[in-house]
């Protein structure tokens, strides 16, 4: 799957992964309505809101980009109507050609992991047949467990010849409480990223592994060191837009060969027609604001490569 996104990010110029993380608070008015009138104000009716809501946006922008990224919490707010709603985004994403990222951030004892691995990445048994349940390309990690809480995860993307992305430097302000702590001289997340390394050297493609990692946007120094400790590993990049990163400070989470990095914007690309700058789309035009945000981020970020 890794070789897919790479040449997906090839095709169309943009090393981008867009965040379809909804909030009915980014919903327009028209869709939340439309979607009330039929199901009441409901749980259902809110998953309701936030399918319509998301097919927009993916019809949108999928000539545009390679990836999506639902983030799971976004969906389960709703209860199993949100879930069903995440389903059918993530199916949809892969009927229009796209890679889905599922941003779960999961990780726990081994038999657990097992569970969460089969779940979103593998098949899961019952009686004589086998079923994908969500069906994601690539899922997000926690690491924080140990071997024991990744390598079920590693295992299923082996069979399935998928993909993980492992938090290693997170975007939030407060990620430095643990992941910049000192052990025996160095970050721990300098330590973390080594294990990641490892863990991929066994899951290589032709040029990556298929086990990335996570490294925040807000933190580019870090960034620069870990693209040195990391060098076959794909950076999934959070934290542009509406976290403060841009493009200028991705240079380094880029190899030379212009690729090992793609970048996250969630709410600064779905919520774009909030922004002042695209306002003039108003609440009717957010997927194409949507979609004018995607082309000014690919801009953004191809203008810093070409400077670096």
């Amino acid at each position: 799957m890794i070789q897919t996104l790479i040449e997906k990010i090839k095709k169309t110029g943009a090393p981008i992964v867009v965040g379809l993380d909804p909030m009915l608070s980014y919903i327009p008015k028209h869709i939340q309505q439309k979607a009330f009138a039929e199901y009441g104000e409901t749980l259902e009716g809110a998953a309701e809101a936030v399918w319509q809501y998301n097919k927009g946006l993916v019809d949108a922008v999928c000539d545009l980009i390679p990836a999506v990224k639902p983030q799971i919490a976004m969906y389960e707010q709703f209860g199993l109507e949100g879930l069903k709603a995440f389903k059918r985004t993530v199916d949809y994403c892969k009927e229009k050609g796209l890679v889905v990222i599922g941003d779960i951030k999961r990780g726990d004892i081994g038999s657990t992991s097992e569970a969460y691995a089969v779940g979103h990445l593998g098949k899961v048994s019952v009686g004589q047949n086998a079923f994908y349940g969500f069906g994601e390309d690539f899922v997000t990690v926690n690491p924080y467990l140990g071997s024991d809480g990744v390598k079920p995860f590693i295992k299923v993307c082996q069979e399935e010849k998928k993909g993980l992305f492992i938090l290693v430097k997170t975007s939030n302000p407060s990620s430095g409480e643990f992941q910049d702590k000192l052990v025996d001289g160095r970050p721990l997340y300098e330590l973390v990223g080594e294990k990641v390394a490892e863990w991929g050297s066994e899951c290589m493609g032709e040029d990556y592994s298929y086990i990335g990692a996570v490294v925040g946007a807000t933190y580019p120094e870090q960034g620069k060191i870990l693209r040195k400790i990391m060098p076959k590993t794909f950076i999934l990049v959070p934290g542009y837009g509406a976290q403060g990163g841009k493009g200028a400070d991705l240079v380094h989470f880029f190899n030379e060969d212009g690729l090992g990095a793609i970048v996250n914007s969630s709410r600064g690309i779905i919520a774009a027609y909030k922004q002042e700058k695209y306002s003039s789309y108003g609440e009717e035009g957010y997927a194409e604001a949507a979609r004018a945000a995607v082309v000014d981020m690919r801009e953004d970020i191809a203008g810093a490569l070409a400077a670096r």
